[in-house]
């Protein structure tokens, strides 16, 4: 072996004497991203507090840079982005719009409706940013933060509204810590720059929304998931099981663009005897016996020029039938014969690229089963198919049924509050709208048309 080159994070090219490349990788790599999915995976981090901007704060993953590590594992990978895009746009539907719950014979159902002073406060602002910007954290994190912005009335002692909500970035805000370690208990949400350590910012609180008096705080912040399993107060994504694979598979272009690059790509290996340029050299001297040791080995190299480009021309030449290559075979002084050898060399490129390709497919259907989308609502073609339309049905018939209203009623929970607040005795709440998919085969001749 002559040298080992680095590809990646965890991902080895071994260069050998013969001309053969071998690529080696390992689940521990050196970066930050790989220790964290290896220290993230065995260690709770909220068994103890951080101390940043004189605040004690839940340390939001192993080195408090959680958000920031999963931007950049997810940014890597080649499925990840595309399959939350897609969760974003089912989850988000047509729209979002007022609707109130209605029983009628013994079913509930959404009666959407509009109400124009509603729409107007919303219009105040951009609302619908602010629901894209807590959808976008919450399908990665399980989770989101926001803060909720009164009007200045109060201050003059009008009745106290809520003027807006503004959706804070997860990287950029934290729990403070409590003793009692109860979510509940947390008093104050930590805003700041802590993927620099807030050197810049600085850090800055704000009490914890009051559900039971909204109008408590000028400015107030909440935190808002969907609990996960055994963990105090952050929730961790979906995906958290499949970070490795995420890892993995984002591993093997690296891989493929190394090996092409890098690679020798032998065709060949062709033997020479040094019996044969013993021969040579000893010719030299005798023709010129003036030449100096530097003068004969130059002259070799001459020699071994133009013989590598002829054999070259009849090797790799684009019309090679008839040509040939003559060598003259040497006996030495035991008798033996010393000659050349060209041999064809079996790179074993189609092994090498198949079991990376098996790696690949595990690492499709381990990423697509932890996003816990379905394939064919992700686009992913599984065994070289792409889903058919009645899959591509029943699997947004299931979404929609299963995977939509917890998530709808968190993301949404801190606006439908604020409605509340500012319009008592309304009864109206946001909800995405979803329009109900039929067959072709349910549809009437006017409705395929309609649909054309």
């Amino acid at each position: 072996m002559s040298e080992i080159k680095k590809i990646s994070d965890h991902s080895y090219a071994a260069h050998c004497d013969d001309g053969r490349v071998y690529t080696l990788s390992s689940h521990v790599g050196n970066s930050v991203e790989s220790a964290f999915v290896n220290f993230a995976g065995r260690q709770n981090w909220e068994n103890w507090h951080q101390q940043v901007g004189g605040y004690r704060i839940v340390p939001y993953g192993p080195d408090n840079l959680l958000p920031s590590h999963l931007r950049n594992i997810v940014d890597e990978n080649n499925l990840v982005p595309g399959i939350i895009e897609r969760q974003i746009g089912l989850l988000f539907g047509q729209g979002v719009f007022l609707n109130r719950l209605v029983f009628r014979d013994g079913e509930i159902s959404h009666e959407w409706t509009d109400d124009p002073e509603i729409r107007e406060w919303l219009e105040s602002w951009d609302h619908i940013s602010y629901i894209k910007g807590c959808m976008t954290d919450y399908l990665h994190l399980k989770g989101f933060f926001n803060s909720v912005h009164l009007t200045r009335g109060h201050r003059i002692g009008r009745e106290p509204r809520i003027a807006y909500l503004e959706h804070i970035p997860a990287k950029n805000a934290r729990l403070e810590w409590t003793d009692t370690r109860r979510l509940a208990d947390v008093r104050h949400i930590i805003v700041g720059d802590f993927e620099n350590y807030c050197t810049t910012t600085g850090a800055r609180a704000y009490p914890v929304y009051d559900r039971k008096n909204p109008g408590r705080y000028a400015v107030s912040a909440s935190y808002n998931s969907t609990y996960s399993y055994a963990r105090d107060f952050y929730s961790v994504p979906q995906f958290w099981g499949a970070l490795r694979w995420i890892v993995r598979g984002s591993e093997i272009p690296l891989i493929f663009k190394y090996v092409t690059d890098n690679g020798l790509n032998l065709a060949y290996h062709i033997h020479s005897t040094s019996a044969y340029w013993d021969f040579r050299r000893e010719a030299l001297r005798n023709a010129h016996p003036d030449w100096s040791e530097a003068e004969v080995e130059k002259e070799i190299g001459q020699i071994t020029k133009k013989l590598l480009d002829s054999m070259t021309e009849v090797l790799t030449g684009k019309e090679n039938a008839g040509k040939f290559f003559h060598t003259i075979d040497i006996v030495d002084d035991m008798g033996h014969v010393t000659e050349w050898k060209i041999e064809a060399v079996d790179q074993k490129i189609k092994d090498f690229v198949d079991s990376q390709l098996k790696i690949s497919e595990a690492s499709v259907s381990a990423i697509t089963s932890g996003m816990g989308l379905h394939p064919s609502l992700s686009n992913i073609m599984v065994n070289g198919k792409l889903a058919s339309g009645s899959e591509l049905l029943y699997a947004f018939k299931l979404y929609l049924h299963s995977d939509v209203e917890i998530a709808s009623q968190t993301i949404l929970e801190p606006l439908n509050q604020a409605i509340a607040f500012n319009f008592p005795g309304k009864d109206l709440r946001l909800a995405f709208y979803h329009k109900s998919i039929q067959s072709e085969e349910a549809l009437t001749s006017s409705d395929r048309l309609k649909n054309q």
